[in-house]
C-alpha cells in the first residue's frame, strides 16, 4: 500500500518536466510553417443524455477523479491545473482555452461533433463560439459518426444512441454544419473548408454521400471542401471512400496492439488486466505509417491512458514526456514540410481527451510542458535561434534511445524492463 501512495503523490505533484504559466509565451507565433491542429473533446458539461445514462451531473470529470494507478510507474490520476475541472457551457472557460491555443503555437482545434439523424449533442461548445465572433480560435468539425455505447468504442453492445444513416438525410450532416463552415474562424486548405469523418467505413455508401456533400457545398457557394477521414480502427486509405486525405490519429493504426508489457511491470493492482507499452513504442510504430500513394497529415499525441474510462482494464502507454513529445512534434512537422509546404498540417490526439491521457491543457504533473513543447518546435521552425531544444527544466534533452522512457520508471522497474528490451 505504501508504494500505491507513494506512485500517487508522485502522480498529483510537479515532476521535472514541470513548466509554469510563464513559460510560455505571451503572443502567438510570427508564423505558422506548419499548422498543429488538436482535437477537441466538447465532453466537459452536464447534458441530459448523460444525466440519463451515466447519473446526475455526469461529465468526463467524473471519470479522470476516479482513477488510480496500476503499476509503478502509471501515471493516473491526470488532474487539472490552470484551468481547473472546468465547464465548457461557460463561455469564460472557452476564452481561456483559446488564448492558450494561440500561445502555444497551435493553429486551431478540430471539435468532435456529435449529430444523430439530426439530433445534435454535446454542442454547447460549438455554439458558444458560434455566437461570439470575438472569440480568436479557429476551428474545422470531425463528425463522430458512430454509436455511442456504454463500452466507449463505439460498438453494437448496449447502444444509448444510434446512428443511423437514412438516404433521406445524405446531406444532413453537412447541411447542420453550414453556419460553422461559413464562420470566417473556420479552418480551410486552400480555399477548402476541411471537414473530418471518425468512421467513414460505417456509412452504407460513402462514396455517394460524399460526392452529394460536394455538391451542395458548392451550390452553396463554399467550394469543394476538403474532406478527410481519421486514421483509425485498421483503416488507412481515404481514396476508396472518395476522401482528399487521411489524419493520423495516434494511438489508432500505430501498430501497437500485439504487445503488453504488463506482466514485466510491479503491479499496484492484482486484478488489472489492461494493456501497458512504453510511450517510444507508439511513437516509432506511428512514425513507421508514412504512405507514398495517398496524403496523409501526420499525427502525434502527449500521451495515452484510458484507463479513467475503463478502470483496471485500459491501455496505457507509460513514460511519456513533454520532452518525447517534443522530439516526435519536431519529426512529424519536419515530415509534413517535406510532404508538401503549403499543406503542411500535424494533427494533436488531443487537446483535452482528459479521460484517456492524451492532454495539451496544463495539468498538476507537467504544467504547460506539452504547450511550450509545440511552441518551441513552432519557433525553430520559424528560424528562430532562441528557440529551446526539447530539456526538461533538471536540464536533460531528448533523445532518439529506445530506453528513453525507461528513466522515470522505479529503479527495479527499470532494471526489470531494461532486461527485457535487451532479450529481444
Amino acid at each position: 500500500m505504501t508504494k500505491f501512495f507513494e506512485q500517487y503523490k508522485h502522480n498529483v505533484g510537479q515532476s521535472s518536466f514541470y513548466l509554469p504559466s510563464d513559460s510560455l509565451a505571451k503572443d502567438a507565433p510570427e508564423a505558422y510553417p506548419v499548422k498543429p491542429i488538436a482535437f477537441y473533446l466538447p465532453q466537459f458539461h452536464a447534458i441530459p443524455e448523460n444525466d440519463e445514462w451515466w447519473g446526475t451531473g455526469f461529465t468526463e470529470w467524473t471519470n479522470v477523479t476516479k482513477a488510480l494507478p496500476r503499476y509503478e510507474g502509471h501515471l493516473q490520476p491526470r488532474l487539472p491545473a490552470d484551468l481547473g475541472f472546468y465547464d465548457l457551457s461557460d463561455r469564460k472557460t472557452i476564452e481561456r482555452q483559446a488564448e492558450l491555443v494561440r500561445r502555444s503555437g497551435v493553429y486551431g482545434l478540430c471539435i468532435h461533433d456529435y449529430w444523430f439523424s439530426g439530433r445534435k449533442v454535446l454542442e454547447k461548445p460549438l455554439d458558444i463560439l458560434l455566437a461570439n465572433p470575438d472569440i480568436d480560435l479557429r476551428f474545422c468539425l470531425n463528425w463522430a459518426n458512430e454509436n455511442w455505447s456504454r463500452r466507449w468504442d463505439g460498438s453494437e453492445a448496449d447502444i444509448l444512441l444510434e446512428q443511423r444513416y437514412d438516404p433521406a438525410e445524405q446531406d444532413g450532416y453537412v447541411r447542420s454544419i453550414l453556419p460553422a463552415i461559413r464562420d470566417p474562424r473556420y479552418i480551410r486548405i486552400d480555399g477548402r473548408p476541411l471537414i473530418l469523418v471518425y468512421r467513414p467505413s460505417l456509412l452504407p455508401d460513402p462514396v455517394a454521400t460524399f460526392a452529394s456533400w460536394r455538391k451542395f457545398l458548392r451550390d452553396e457557394g463554399e467550394g469543394d471542401p476538403y474532406l478527410a477521414m481519421v486514421n483509425s480502427f485498421d483503416d488507412f486509405d481515404p481514396r476508396p471512400y472518395g476522401l482528399d486525405a487521411a489524419v493520423g490519429f495516434p494511438p489508432h493504426n500505430s501498430g501497437v496492439s500485439e504487445r503488453n508489457d504488463r506482466p514485466w511491470l510491479r503491479w499496484l493492482d492484482r486484478n488489472y488486466t489492461g494493456q501497458a507499452l512504453p510511450y517510444d513504442y507508439l511513437v516509432r510504430g506511428a512514425l513507421k505509417n508514412n504512405p507514398a500513394d495517398y496524403r496523409l497529415f501526420p499525427g502525434v499525441c502527449p500521451g495515452w491512458d484510458n484507463d479513467a474510462r475503463k478502470p483496471g482494464r485500459g491501455l496505457s502507454f507509460y513514460g511519456a514526456d513533454p520532452v518525447k513529445f517534443e522530439g516526435w512534434m519536431e519529426q512529424a512537422s519536419r515530415r509534413a514540410l517535406e510532404a508538401s509546404p503549403s499543406e503542411a498540417f500535424v494533427f494533436i490526439n488531443a487537446w483535452n481527451e482528459w479521460a484517456e491521457g492524451a492532454i495539451l491543457e496544463p495539468d498538476r504533473h507537467f504544467g504547460f510542458g506539452n504547450l511550450v513543447a509545440i511552441r518551441r518546435v513552432i519557433d525553430r521552425l520559424n528560424g528562430r535561434s532562441d528557440a529551446a531544444d526539447g530539456r526538461d527544466r533538471t536540464g536533460k534533452r531528448a533523445g532518439t534511445s529506445p530506453f528513453n522512457f525507461v528513466r522515470n520508471l522505479p529503479a527495479e522497474v527499470k532494471r526489470r524492463v531494461t532486461r527485457r528490451m535487451l532479450s529481444k
